[in-house]
Formats: C-alpha cells, structure tokens, sequence
C-alpha cells in the first residue's frame, strides 16, 4: 500500500482522430517507477487519448491504494479544465471528464500539474 504516488499520464494519436495510444508511468514518494501501463485504444482524438491515459492512471492508482495523488501531464487543456480553470466544451470529452473527476474524488487528495513534454518522456515513449 502506498500513501502517494507520482502519475505521469500521455495520450496521442496519429491524425486526429486517428489510431491511438496512451501511456502512464506511475512513481511512489521516492521516485521508484512501480507501474507502467501502456495500451493501443482505438481511433481516438488526441483529447481522449489523454482523459483515457489519466483515467487508466488514477484507478490503477487506486488499486494500488494510494491515498493521495500528483498527476503530471503535457495535455495543458485537460489539467486546466480538471483543475476548473477551462470549460469542457466537446461532447466527446464531457463523458471522459466526468469519469475522471468522479475517480479522483476518491482520493484524499488530488492535484494535476500541466508539464512539458521533454519532462514526460517516459510516459510519452510508451
């Protein structure tokens, strides 16, 4: 079990929409990688390859039982809308929003960070 953990989520496709795949790179407090999920998911837009990545990480996360966790993303719409500060426009995305906010209110805590994505190169190799 552990008390935090570190999520680094990445999702793209190729066009978009087009083939899709999303990558996670889950880290405990001392920076020790303790999961990587990577999965091929269909035609997708780029937006919903990252809501997929973040939804795939926070309930692994939650399987794992941490308490408490610190999402790291390249996706800068959807950390901004997660944290309330953009407006979900697209109906395709509302539904992947929702489930991801639901997920995280399982969680003692919770925060999402839009990063770079040179520091999100594991995720993003996956």
């Amino acid at each position: 079990m552990l008390d935090k953990v570190f999520i680094y989520t990445d999702g793209g496709c190729r066009n978009n929409p087009g083939p899709a795949a999303i990558g996670v790179v889950i880290k405990d407090e001392k920076g020790v990688t303790t999961s990587k999920l990577s999965s091929c998911i269909g035609r997708k837009t780029n937006n919903q390859a990252e809501y997929t990545a973040l939804i795939m990480g926070v309930q692994e996360a939650k399987r794992m039982g941490a308490d408490q966790v610190d999402i790291n993303t390249d996706s800068q719409l959807m950390a901004e809308q997660i944290n309330g500060n953009y407006r979900v426009r697209n109906a395709h995305i509302r539904p992947l929003f929702e489930k991801a906010t639901q997920l995280l209110t399982a969680f003692q805590y919770y925060s999402i960070e839009y990063i770079p994505r040179y520091l999100n190169s594991e995720a993003d190799a996956l």
